[in-house]
């Protein structure tokens, strides 16, 4: 964690390094994007998390469903303990054990699953945004854009993220 906040602190460094020699040369016209705000608004990312919870949102009810079967198990046992017989007990334990075991592999694979997906998307997703990101640097004669999440200040107006994400929808539209 300290060592990505090293990295930000040296890539913000590194930018305010280029903007006072730019300065020093000319004009630089700069821009700043919420990166992370200006991906989650895209309509693709909103319909990819959309259809990710209606394609794993089964799996998700069956492992509450099961969190809900071992937790009345363990009611089960705690209010039984002196009633049932040893065997019994141990049984009960067994089926608790096996659900456990089960809802573990079943809660792992499905992150598993929701992270590979996750990943693909953001990964494809990226790679145009960068394109977008160029494009609109371009339209708006900009030098650089820095993500605003390593600024400590920047004026308001020269905040890009809505006309990233607009142009990003324009140029990707999703299909229904």
């Amino acid at each position: 964690m300290k060592k990505n906040s090293n990295w930000a602190r040296l890539g913000a460094l590194a930018a305010g390094l280029v903007l006072v020699a730019g300065a020093a040369a000319g004009q630089v016209k700069v821009g700043t994007v919420n990166l992370q705000k200006a991906l989650q608004d895209t309509a693709e990312i909103k319909q990819a998390e959309a259809d990710l919870k209606a394609r794993f949102g089964p799996r998700q009810q069956e492992l509450a469903q099961l969190e809900k079967e071992i937790a009345k198990l363990q009611q089960e046992a705690q209010a039984n303990q002196g009633k049932y017989t040893e065997a019994a007990m141990n049984e009960l334990i067994s089926r608790i054990q096996i659900k456990q075991r089960q809802y573990q592999r079943n809660s792992e694979g499905l992150q598993d699953a929701v992270n590979r997906e996750r990943q693909d998307i953001l990964q494809r997703v990226g790679q145009r945004f960068q394109e977008v990101l160029r494009q609109v640097a371009e339209e708006k004669g900009l030098d650089i854009i820095i993500d605003a999440s390593n600024l400590l200040f920047a004026k308001d107006g020269l905040d890009i993220s809505a006309e990233v994400t607009a142009a990003y929808d324009k140029k990707f539209p999703v299909k229904k």
